[in-house]
């Protein structure tokens, strides 16, 4: 009896014992769920203050730009009343040649800002960045070849006008000996 008492008495040790170990792994696991929420739910409100941070960037990129399209509307506006304003519609076209000038630098100036393109790369991420740098060459590659191609055509048609002035020359050389011979015929 005293043999069974013992072991009674030992298993109810080793059962309160084990229960305490689960409770305090219980205790511990409760702990980490709840360091683990109170992480997520600062991680998300991390994550929401960049979201907002990245609209406001947006947005307010997107108002420069609207912004800075209607200035350029604006200027592109007030340059065409000054230039229909200095055009005189009496007789001749009295303009300066110093205007025309201006107003050739001018379309230089436009065409320039017309193919010049915002690199806004601040919100892009790698792969995308990648595809516009992919993109970016191969526009660089096509003005190169258009490039290439106005100076081969320039370059053909300096040879041709060459070409054409040397046969004039030589027509009029010929053309000038024929008269003086036919002078001393008559």
């Amino acid at each position: 009896m005293e043999k069974d008492l013992t072991e009674l008495h030992t298993l109810i040790d080793s059962h309160f014992d084990k229960r305490k170990k689960e409770e305090e792994e219980l205790l511990s696991l409760t702990d980490r769920i709840e360091t683990r929420r109170s992480e997520r739910a600062e991680q998300t409100k991390i994550r929401a203050e960049r979201e907002k941070e990245r609209q406001n960037r947006v947005n307010e990129e997107k108002a420069r730009k609207e912004e800075g399209e209607a200035k350029k509307k604006a200027a592109d506006d007030a340059r065409k009343k000054m230039i229909l304003s200095n055009f005189s519609y009496t007789g001749y076209n009295q303009t300066q040649p110093g205007a025309k000038k201006q107003t050739e630098r001018e379309k230089k100036k436009k065409i320039l800002n017309d193919r010049r393109q915002e690199l806004d790369v601040d919100h892009m991420k790698e792969d995308q960045l990648r595809e516009k740098a992919k993109e970016m060459w191969e526009r660089v590659r096509q003005l190169e070849a258009e490039k290439f191609d106005h100076q081969y055509n320039q370059a053909k048609q300096k040879y041709e006008i060459t070409v054409l002035r040397n046969r004039v020359s030589d027509h009029q050389k010929v053309s000038k000996g024929s008269r003086s011979k036919r002078g001393l015929r008559k």
